[in-house]
């Protein structure tokens, strides 16, 4: 059985070195497109549809703590085969995994034992505190006893996350023998970062045996009745693991967690159960993925490769869900200020000011065998960490919490004007990393910047969205500044948002292809692309009016879009691949900005057409959750979204897409200063006739209750509650 296994290594993903070193290779297709996936804190686990871990497709199954694998191998057996499969569920809170199966015909000696479908076999998970908790029901529904062998494989590989993807070291720590017990297993490994890192799996009934990394178990049951088995797999390292938790003991204190990460956020309820569906699925994973880090709580980027802070995603996830869960801007702003840069480090791209692209653990980044233990290679986190601040203030009027990060937010302005921009031409640029990563915007991926012609772009580069960033931190920075006293920077960093306001439209405009071009080049030369990072200059207010309107033409065009979404680039470019990561794709995430952008402008055709478009993909996605990306093929009639083969789900911020499209449906914004609720321009698509918000937070403990509602081509906007002093204003 092992060796079937090892064979099914020729399966596993190789990284290209030649053009980008930290490409995800896809070598097999996915054998299981239902992967279920649950994580609490900073353990999380990728299973089959049977509950399993099997090292085979894409090999990205398994439990992993802190960047690396501590199960590789996880299977349920009955008398040597795979039970059948019946169904299986991530329920809508993310935390239980519940799958039933049942029995084969199982035969002795050419003679039919136990017919098929007379055990039913239910497994449920739950990760919990570094544990993954695991219970076993077996129940038979035949007529007579019956006899079983039931056999639960066990491995941990130790693995980085880095090499799951694909990532060849030279030399791996060393594997220790493994401990078995009566009723235990206990697998470790030392790195060469001099971490001992241990699997400890405990069983509630002891076994037959326990060798072989197989617990063996010998069960009778008469008809009727049932077996139940408990199953602990505890990770941990240097042996700080957690205090090994009951089943049902984990349950009911995630469950409360949960009802405390939900006690302040609003409740969004709508007349279309599937959308409704879809919402609750985005803010499930958000939840899943909101981690303490003991600076606040943080936003992980995706499951399985990017489960870890990462600053661009998580400032835009919060700026996604500002309007119903403000309080997690705060946890974000707090963890990225505390990391901010201090210093020059090359191997590292930092520099004073800096706001990190990506923090990782794991043996690698221990060693230095990545440089993504802790990151700075992003040229678009730092001006955000601006934007977000002040969207933060704006929308809590927090004060206080200003005044306690005001140094970073004036380090991270110091930056961009230092460091950010290279040229000293006023717009912020990137020199690419050749030991990290060659492209620093969200299209980080190799060939993401290129000229009409398909040739790379060479630094430094200067993206066109990145100069929105800058011009929206400029303008938020302006009114921070204020807050906080400082008139003359105010005023100062208005003069500066203007100027660059003029210059960005004078040199980054091309009348001729109707749209602001991708970027210019190290010389000054304009990438000629129709990209989508366009789109997202519009929602910082930095496109002039007539341009906008042409940017929204060409990119809801056809050759742009591709009928569930805007595609990264259009299909006319030289680059152009439907099912390349950033050339041709769709992003959920990059469409909610885009969209963000039109209904900010005035232009609601154009956002409806968008957001229609990413709704109707969610509902062709298992569980309803938008993937990281999906490929930019031309809807057809009865077919569904093509998936990308390396996608994360979820994704962090492609779950708070649907939110923050709502969010610009409504036209919803607010004065947190003036206890004010407005609603500029409210339109609703024609799947929404109505909307209800309850818990809609306004200033500290004020919220308010809304009940929204389509007549025709109007929208109205019913107070269900409202405390005194906050008001509500609706802009048609």
């Amino acid at each position: 059985m092992q060796d079937a296994y090892k064979n099914s290594q020729i399966l596993m993903p190789e990284v290209s070195r030649i053009k980008d070193k930290y490409y995800i290779s896809a070598t097999s297709s996915i054998l299981d497109p239902s992967m279920l996936i649950v994580k609490d804190g900073d353990i999380f686990g990728v299973f089959n549809r049977f509950g399993d871990i099997l090292p085979v497709g894409r090999n990205e199954q398994g439990l992993y703590l802190g960047g690396t694998r501590f199960l590789s191998l996880c299977e349920l057996r009955i008398n040597g085969l795979r039970p059948l499969f019946l169904s299986s569920n991530v329920d809508e809170d993310d935390i239980l995994l519940t799958i039933d199966l049942t029995n084969p015909d199982l035969y002795a000696k050419g003679r039919l034992l136990i017919a098929k479908d007379s055990l039913h076999i239910m497994r449920s998970k739950i990760l919990y505190d570094m544990q993954d908790l695991e219970y076993i029901r077996i129940k038979n529904f035949g007529r007579k006893t019956v006899s079983i062998s039931l056999d639960f494989l066990i491995d941990a590989d130790f693995r980085d996350i880095f090499e799951v993807r694909g990532l060849k070291r030279e030399r791996n720590g060393k594997r220790c023998p493994i401990r078995y017990a009566d009723n235990e297993m206990e697998l470790s490994y030392e790195g060469l970062d001099g971490v001992m890192r241990k699997t400890e799996i405990i069983s509630s009934v002891k076994p037959e045996s326990v060798r072989n990394k197989t617990f063996s178990f010998l069960i009778t049951l008469q008809p009727g009745s049932a077996k139940e088995i408990f199953f602990t797999v505890t990770c941990s390292m240097n042996d700080k693991g957690s205090r090994r938790t009951d089943f049902r003991e984990a349950l009911k204190k995630s469950r409360n967690r949960l009802r405390e990460k939900n006690k302040s956020s609003a409740v969004i309820e709508t007349s279309n159960e599937q959308f409704n569906e879809s919402v609750k699925r985005s803010l499930a994973d958000i939840n899943m993925m909101l981690t303490e880090t003991g600076d606040g709580i943080y936003p992980y980027g995706g499951i399985p490769w990017f489960c870890t802070p990462f600053g661009r995603d998580g400032i835009i996830t919060a700026l996604e869900t500002m309007w119903i869960k403000p309080g997690l801007a705060k946890g974000v702003l707090s963890y990225l200020a505390a990391r901010q840069a201090k210093s020059i480090d090359a191997s590292r791209a930092a520099e004073p000011g800096k706001i990190l692209h990506e923090v990782r653990k794991g043996e690698l980044a221990a060693l230095g065998e990545i440089p993504f233990g802790l990151y700075y290679g992003s040229v678009d986190s730092t001006p955000l960490f601006i934007m977000l601040a002040g969207a933060y203030w704006r929308r809590t009027g927090d004060t206080g919490f200003i005044r306690n990060i005001w140094d970073n937010i004036r380090h991270a302005l110091r930056w961009m004007k230092d460091y950010g921009d290279v040229d000293g031409d006023g717009f912020l640029e990137y020199v690419p990393d050749i030991r990290g990563l060659r492209n620093q915007g969200w299209k980080d991926s190799h060939d993401s910047v290129f000229h009409n012609d398909g040739s790379l772009a060479e630094g430094p580069i200067a993206l066109c969205e990145v100069q929105c960033y800058q011009y929206a931190a400029k303008k938020e920075a302006a009114i921070l500044a204020k807050v906080m006293g400082k008139e003359g920077l105010s005023q100062k960093l208005l003069k500066e948002a203007e100027e660059l306001k003029e210059k960005f439209n004078n040199i980054f405009w091309d009348e001729e292809m109707g749209t602001y071009v991708l970027a210019l080049d190290g010389l000054k030369k304009p990438c000629r692309v129709v990209s989508s990072n366009a789109g997202q200059v519009l929602f910082t207010g930095i496109a002039e009016p007539d341009k906008a309107l042409k940017v929204a033409e060409t990119l809801t065009s056809e050759a742009v879009f591709s009928g569930w979404g805007i595609r990264t680039v259009s299909e006319h470019e030289a680059l152009y691949n439907p099912m390349s990561y950033h050339n041709g794709s769709v992003w959920p995430h990059d469409n909610a900005l885009i969209a963000y952008g039109f209904s900010s402008c005035g232009l609601k055709e154009h956002f409806l057409k968008v957001f229609s478009g990413i709704f109707d993909a969610s509902l062709f996605m298992e569980f309803q959750r938008l993937p990281e990306l999906f490929c930019g093929f031309q809807r057809r009639k009865g077919a569904s979204p093509t998936l990308y083969p390396v996608a994360c789900m979820p994704q962090t911020w492609a779950s708070g897409s649907l939110l923050l499209m709502l969010q610009a449906s409504l036209g919803l914004d607010f004065e947190s200063d003036r206890e004010r609720v407005i609603f500029r321009q409210p339109v609703l698509p024609e799947f929404l006739n109505r909307v209800v918000l309850k818990n809609l937070s306004v200033t500290g403990k004020k919220s308010v209750d809304l009940f929204i509602r389509r007549y025709g081509e109007d929208v109205t906007v019913e107070v269900l509650k409202k405390p005194e002093g906050v008001s509500v204003m609706v802009i048609k």
